[in-house]
């Protein structure tokens, strides 16, 4: 086992890697910005390194400063999180250069899973069912029409090198195609400096569900059920609960031996998660991230099972300790990212928290590294916490949940709780009754008008 881990990530994150870390006994060094130096996993940490100033990309993003800070605290490895460097290969092989462990998976999984394209034939060649598209690049609009006729409108548009939504579009018809191949390869290359676009048959109405993975590279790999992540804004998460409402046991063990499968075949080390589209029973790939997700609690409450621990021991070297028939999926629970924007318009509001008081009770876990008086920086993502719910049923975790929501206060900034009050009172929350577009088209009719 490791004696000291790095870790390279800041907020409820890196909160988050230092308890693992403490619970196995393990030393912990905190890199921090100069905007973050009040940070409490600066605080309590071991020893804490400033590594540049607020910008990510002088601080966070700076390679060599992360190795330095592991050549002056004697780190032997680096948690990267979520975000930030967790899915960057090349910091991955730097470490491995310089003999430092990177808890993640190997360089070659991030590099292949990072490439939408490569992603999906790999996906295919392991057997994972895959959204109908393009085998590879679309390089000219002749032949991006050819294989939108071929698979049928509407067909979407995607950025080879994307995520986050940014280079995707939609074309509904062969008269649209043309602006959104041009939109979403503009697109790419501004963001990712890649203008590589790809096709795929576009889902009217899908649910997103991921199924969590972890195996050891070693020839054992499981699943832990999977978490509907269907609630989104602009391709973002906003709530995410497991086991999801639309599955049953058997399409559950079905789409999770598959995935677990491949893991063993691909030989995945640590952590991941498997993200389809569900439509009228059928799973569709769309991508696999090589890290620990912000939704991860979900997955814990409902399994009893640590995902960071678990990643540890991985990382240090140990087989799994957990077999499939290990992981039993017990009750319901449901995460809300609870964030420093307006509940309406989801415009930031960093600031000062003046009053900071969390949920607490059976069944009530609150992710947060946020604390009365904590200045909320403007340079980074505006996540105050996450609110994670368990109950046996989902009705009693909607209940808890319920409850939950209304203890919480956060007074200083504005926040998204008022947004989370209105959808657990929802009916089609309730029943379970959503899809991928259900919250913007609920937001564009006003929904949160009178809430917010």
């Amino acid at each position: 086992m490791f004696d000291k881990i790095l870790i390279a990530n800041r907020g409820e994150i890196a909160l988050r890697v230092l308890r693992a870390c403490k619970e196995l006994g393990i030393k912990t060094v905190a890199v921090h910005s100069t905007a973050d130096a009040d940070a409490m996993h600066v605080k309590l940490a071991d020893e804490s390194v400033c590594i540049g100033p607020p910008p990510a990309r002088e601080s966070y993003l700076n390679i060599p400063a992360l190795i330095a800070a592991c050549e002056i605290t004697g780190a032997e490895a680096v948690h990267p999180g979520y975000g930030f460097l967790s899915e960057n290969a090349r910091f991955a092989d730097i470490l491995e250069q310089h003999n430092i462990a990177f808890i993640g998976p190997k360089a070659e999984h991030i590099r292949m899973m990072g490439d939408k394209i490569e992603a999906k034939r790999t996906a295919k060649r392991l057997g994972i069912p895959c959204v109908p598209g393009s085998d590879g690049g679309v390089t000219n609009d002749a032949d991006a029409a050819r294989i939108a006729d071929e698979i049928g409108y509407p067909v979407l548009v995607k950025a080879a090198a994307g995520g986050g939504g940014r280079g995707m579009k939609v074309a509904l018809t062969a008269e649209d195609l043309p602006d959104a191949l041009a939109t979403a390869r503009a697109e790419a290359l501004a963001a990712f400096g890649d203008d590589a676009v790809y096709l795929e048959k576009y889902l009217q109405k899908p649910r997103h569900i991921e199924l969590q993975v972890l195996g050891d590279g070693q020839g054992h790999a499981i699943h832990l059920g999977e978490r509907d992540c269907s609630l989104q804004r602009r391709h973002q998460k906003v709530w995410e609960e497991g086991p999801s409402p639309a599955l049953n046991a058997a399409q559950r063990n079905k789409i999770g031996d598959i995935v677990a499968k491949a893991m063993i075949e691909l030989g995945y080390v640590g952590a991941g998660t498997i993200e389809f589209l569900y439509e009228n029973g059928e799973f569709y790939f769309i991508e696999m991230n090589t890290r620990i997700q912000v939704e991860h609690p979900v997955t814990e409450m409902i399994t009893g099972i640590d995902l960071v621990n678990e990643q540890i021991k991985i990382a240090a070297g140990s087989p799994l300790s957990i077999k499939q028939s290990d992981v039993q999926i017990e009750g319901h629970a449901i995460e809300c990212r609870i964030n420093a924007e307006n509940a309406a318009t989801f415009r930031p509001s960093p600031g000062t928290i003046s009053y900071f008081h969390p949920p607490g009770g059976l069944g009530v876990r609150v992710d947060s590294a946020v604390y009365q008086g904590y200045k909320i920086p403007p340079y980074y993502d505006s996540l105050i916490g996450k609110l994670i719910v368990h109950g046996r049923t989902r009705t009693e975790c909607l209940m808890r949940l319920r409850r939950a929501i209304d203890e919480f206060v956060v007074d200083g900034v504005e926040t998204t709780l008022p947004l989370f009050r209105t959808l657990v009172r929802n009916a089609d929350i309730q029943n379970g009754l959503y899809d991928i577009h259900w919250l913007e088209k609920f937001l564009e009719a006003g929904g949160m008008s009178d809430s917010a």
